[in-house]
């Protein structure tokens, strides 16, 4: 080519740069990302930028990598945000901090906002090491792709439009077995589920109870795919959920780890402790008020502990089943009757399974008729209760906006150990001419 010929070669591929960029993206993934790069590089900075942007997330980050010096933080700079901030989250720490302290200092603070998720996000647990495939692209051209990138485990490929939308799915079987010159577009499958990036892990775990799916796409708001969470991070996440619950129905900071420091642990279980003791002094007081009926019959004071324990026990489990019904989207707040009735009939039954093994206990220990239907009748009605209030307490936070795993235990130990005593000691007060004083 003479001489005179290149500037007008270079006008019109700028040109074609500015007013393609999806066309000229697909062009530059079919060559190695030096040779892309180096395609780039002579061009003005918003040229390049405009086919940057139309690059795969992992094309982007390897081309980035080869240009000049100085012309990679101006495309960074100048490049839609949501793109720049995408490549960033591919590159090596270093490398990434190395680039963003070219940039001005409002620019770098946008960027890493924007590459740094929420912990509790999809985007956190997303890898965004992803191949995605263009929906114009042939079976060969694909293969050759993917040859190209040669990475291992791929099972499902992900086709998008010229703007970085998810388009559909294309499987290894079906790319493997297709005619080479047929187009992905023929063969790419439906996508059953996506997450938006900012979406927290409840939505996500709700997405893997929903569907059968070992992989999720994640895209922003604009429907760009920016990564897929595998399967290992969406079982994480489903724990992750899970321990933090456990973790907070106790009072327990989610913060805290086992190696926490001390003091941190005392100042996020103190409060909590404190708030707990305010409501034993409640169940202390319902205790008091039957002073008289315990001193008279002190047989009493043996079994409360009975009553109190069991009736925890039964909240407890209705508490946890209640729990795990929130976190994975079993249950919402308009189930609240059917939880109702199924913890009415269960509390019933259990009730009067354990009233009866209670009351062959109690008389072949006192020998009092009338001390077994004081524990059984309590027994019922405190397991019913327990059960009850293990399943509305969660439910009833939830409605009103508090998260249920902070206050739920601390709150259902309060009412069974109220109702515990209030029915057991009521009813021997009520049946005290069948007791034997002593």
């Amino acid at each position: 080519m003479s001489a005179d010929a290149q500037p007008a070669v270079s006008a019109l591929n700028e040109r074609f740069l500015l007013d393609f960029p999806g066309e000229a993206a697909r062009e530059l993934e079919g060559m190695p990302a030096e040779e892309a790069a180096e395609l780039l590089a002579p061009h003005a900075p918003r040229a390049v930028v405009r086919a940057w942007e139309a690059l795969a997330a992992d094309f982007a980050r390897a081309v980035l990598e080869y240009l000049p010096p100085q012309l990679a933080p101006r495309v960074l700079a100048e490049a839609e945000p949501a793109a720049s901030a995408t490549v960033l989250t591919l590159l090596e720490p270093e490398a990434r901090e190395r680039l963003l302290a070219q940039l001005d200092k409002e620019v770098a603070r946008e960027l890493r906002a924007l590459a740094e998720y929420p912990q509790d996000s999809a985007g956190r647990l997303m890898d965004a090491r992803i191949i995605p495939l263009r929906s114009g692209m042939t079976v060969n051209e694909a293969i050759e792709r993917l040859r190209a990138v040669r990475r291992a485990g791929l099972r499902e490929l992900y086709v998008v439009d010229d703007a970085g939308r998810l388009a559909g799915r294309v499987e290894m079987q079906d790319l493997a077995l297709a005619e080479r010159e047929r187009p992905l577009a023929e063969i790419m499958r439906g996508v059953p589920a996506v997450a938006r990036d900012l979406d927290p892990s409840e939505v996500v775990v709700e997405i893997l109870q929903r569907e059968p799916i070992s992989v999720l796409p994640v895209v922003n708001q604009d429907g760009r795919l920016l990564g897929v969470i595998r399967q290992a991070k969406l079982m994480a996440a489903v724990e992750a959920e899970a321990s933090l619950d456990i973790q907070t129905m106790v009072g327990a900071s989610p913060d805290e780890r086992a190696l926490s420091r001390p003091w941190f642990a005392v100042r996020k279980r103190l409060p909590w402790l404190q708030i707990n003791l305010l409501t034993a002094f409640l169940a202390a007081a319902v205790v008091g008020l039957f002073e008289s009926t315990i001193a008279k019959f002190t047989a009493l004071a043996v079994l409360l502990p009975v009553v109190a324990g069991q009736s925890g026990n039964a909240g407890a489990q209705a508490l946890a089943v209640t729990m795990r019904g929130l976190v994975l989207r079993e249950i919402s707040v308009r189930h609240w009757p059917k939880m109702v009735w199924k913890e009415s009939a269960t509390g019933v039954v259990n009730g009067l399974a354990v009233a009866a093994t209670a009351g062959i206990g109690v008389y072949l220990w006192s020998g009092q008729a009338g001390l077994v239907w004081v524990i059984c009748l309590a027994m019922v009605v405190s397991m019913v209760a327990a059960g009850l209030s293990g399943a509305l307490v969660p439910i009833l936070l939830h409605r009103f906006g508090q998260d249920p795993a902070t206050a739920s235990s601390i709150i259902l130990t309060t009412v069974t150990d109220v109702v515990g005593f209030f029915s057991f000691l009521g009813i021997a007060t009520a049946l005290a001419g069948m007791l034997v004083a002593g």
